[in-house]
Order: structure tokens, then C-alpha cells, then sequence
């Protein structure tokens, strides 16, 4: 390394110093002995990890192989591209891939823009006792599950027992029968999963308003601004790092959809899958009805690759937007 030093007379002079660098193997094992008790309490998390994400993973081998009962994952014969053929010339791949895309576009910008709006109006409820009665209900929905969910639907939506049937006879209509009507249920669905999701998805965008400097809402008032010009003027520019954070995180699944929710909700009914057919449902199909574990493997790799090429062209055109927003 090249520096500049002062000799005995106090001229300046250039020297040419080997330093030595620090670390090394002898350096690695220093810090693993330093924080040993750190690295003690972290071996569980990295265990489990190990053992339950990146070893299944090697399972995507199945994607290229005719599997047999007798040859396992590692005996059965290598069949090449053959899965991926069958899926995309069975005329579904197209279909469940737009559907999954179509369904979680709605998703991610019908809830952001209304857990946004709960947020916002939670914290302008002045009363805490009323705030926290609203939030608890609000939050009672994510607890149930999507059997019981796919329940209360079919009380609503049944043709013979339904609610809604029950109200529109009453009223003087005619039923509709909502389980052989396929167009209705992309608004039910998109229903369902905003009622049980908002409560929950809420809590980030509250968090973050929360931590807002109260200075900024005083200096706001102070300069005449009401209650909407300081909801679009500080808090929602104040929050908007930790809205794109989490669309990123939401876009990274816009490829898979909500099993539970669509399988509970519409079932084997197969008059609603050119509306409702995503690609979780049809790779289970595959694997209980056919019993093809080969396609189903090639489906979900499928789904995989194109969820993590989504998240690599977000997360690249945030950050032409602002590095800071980006996740990696």
C-alpha cells in the first residue's frame, strides 16, 4: 500500500508498505469463538431451515422424471421436458396462469389501498376504548378459517338455502344460482379475501403511521392544513417506504394463488374453473385426481420460476424509482 510519510527533516516522502491483512481462517474461527453463545442460539433456526426449505428442494428433480411408487424420487426414469409438454399443450396453462395473475392484481390493490384506509382512519378515531373495540373485530375474520369461511359462503350463495336467494324471493325476484354462474365469483372472491385479510394487513401500515413524529401533524395544523390535507401530505408520502416494501413482498406470490381460499370457496365444481381455476388448484388436481407427480412438480417450478422473475423486474424498476425502496 502506497502512503505518504514525514521524514526527520519534515519533508514529505512516498513509501511503499506491505500490510499485513487481518483476518484470514484464524480470524473466522476467532469471531465464531467470540460470539459462540449468538451462533448457539441461531443453530436451531438454521437446522430447521435446512431441513424444511432447501432440502425439499431438492425435490424439483421430480419435474423431470416419469415417478414410480417402486423407483422413489432418485429411481425413477429421467423424462426430460415431458411434464412441462404436457401442461402447456393440455390448454390450462394459459388459463390458471391468467387467472392467478388477474386474481392477485385485485388482491394486492383492492386490500393495499383499503388496509391503507382502515389504517388511516383507526388512528384518526380520537376515542381508544372505540378504536380498540373496532380493531378486535376487525381482526376476529383472519382467525377463521377458509372452511368455515367456504360455509358461511355456501349459506349465503346456495340456490335452496342461501340468504341471498332467501331475500331476493322475498323481495319478489327470481333465484340466481350463484354455483352455476362462473362470472359472479370473481367478485365474491375478491370479497372474501378483502373481508378476511384487511384486519390483519392493517396492522404494518398502522405501525408505521404510528411511528410518524406527532411535530409533523402539530406544524401541519398550525399552518391551516385540515385532517385530508394531513392525511395526503404527510401521512400517506410518510408511509409510502413501507407500502412499496410490502407490494414487493406481495408481488413476489403474484403467481401463486390462495389454495385454501379457492378450494374451500368453489371446490371440484367444475362448471366455475374457467373463472376460479388457479394454478395451486389445478397442481392439486394433478396430484390426487391423476396422480401425476411429475406434472405437478413441473407446474409448481413453473410457478416458481416465474414468481421469482417478477420479483427481480419489480424490484429492479423500484430501484430506478429510489434505491432505497428496493429489497436487495
Amino acid at each position: 500500500m502506497r502512503y505518504r510519510v514525514r521524514n526527520k527533516e519534515g519533508e514529505t516522502v512516498n513509501n511503499n508498505v506491505a500490510v499485513k491483512k487481518k483476518g484470514g481462517v484464524k480470524g473466522f474461527f476467532k469471531k465464531v469463538y467470540k460470539y459462540r453463545a449468538f451462533l448457539l442460539m441461531l443453530l436451531p433456526a438454521v437446522v430447521y431451515t435446512l431441513i424444511f426449505a432447501y432440502y425439499p428442494m431438492t425435490g424439483i428433480v421430480l419435474a423431470f422424471k416419469k415417478y414410480t411408487y417402486a423407483g422413489g424420487i432418485w429411481g425413477s426414469a429421467w423424462n426430460g421436458l415431458n411434464n412441462f409438454k404436457f401442461f402447456f399443450q393440455s390448454g390450462q396453462a394459459g388459463l390458471v396462469t391468467r387467472n392467478t395473475v388477474l386474481y392477485n392484481v385485485a388482491f394486492i390493490i383492492i386490500n393495499t389501498v383499503t388496509q391503507i384506509a382502515v389504517a388511516i382512519l383507526l388512528t384518526e378515531i380520537h376515542n381508544k376504548h372505540y378504536r380498540k373495540v373496532t380493531q378486535s373485530i376487525m381482526f376476529l375474520p383472519y382467525f377463521i378459517s377458509w372452511v368455515i369461511v367456504g360455509v358461511m359462503a355456501f349459506n349465503i350463495f346456495s340456490s335452496d338455502y342461501g340468504f341471498m336467494n332467501r331475500l331476493i324471493v322475498a323481495l319478489g325476484g327470481e333465484k340466481i344460482t350463484f354455483y352455476t354462474k362462473p362470472e359472479a365469483w370473481p367478485f365474491i372472491l375478491v370479497f372474501f379475501n378483502l373481508w378476511k385479510g384487511v384486519g390483519y394487513g392493517s396492522v404494518m401500515y398502522l405501525a408505521a403511521i404510528m411511528g410518524i413524529d406527532t411535530s409533523i401533524y402539530e406544524a401541519a395544523a398550525i399552518d391551516g392544513a385540515n385532517v385530508f390535507q394531513r392525511i395526503f401530505k404527510v401521512t400517506i408520502p410518510m408511509i409510502m417506504p413501507t407500502t412499496i416494501i410490502l407490494f414487493l413482498l406481495s408481488v413476489g406470490g403474484i403467481f401463486k394463488g390462495n389454495f385454501d381460499m379457492f378450494y374451500n370457496l368453489v371446490g371440484n365444481n367444475g362448471l366455475l374453473y374457467n373463472y376460479t381455476d388457479v394454478i395451486d388448484t389445478l397442481t392439486f388436481r394433478a396430484l390426487i385426481t391423476n396422480n401425476d407427480f411429475g406434472m405437478s412438480a413441473a407446474i409448481g417450478l413453473f410457478q416458481s420460476v416465474l414468481c421469482f422473475i417478477t420479483v427481480v423486474l419489480v424490484n429492479k424498476l423500484v430501484g430506478k424509482y429510489d434505491r432505497d425502496y428496493t429489497l436487495f
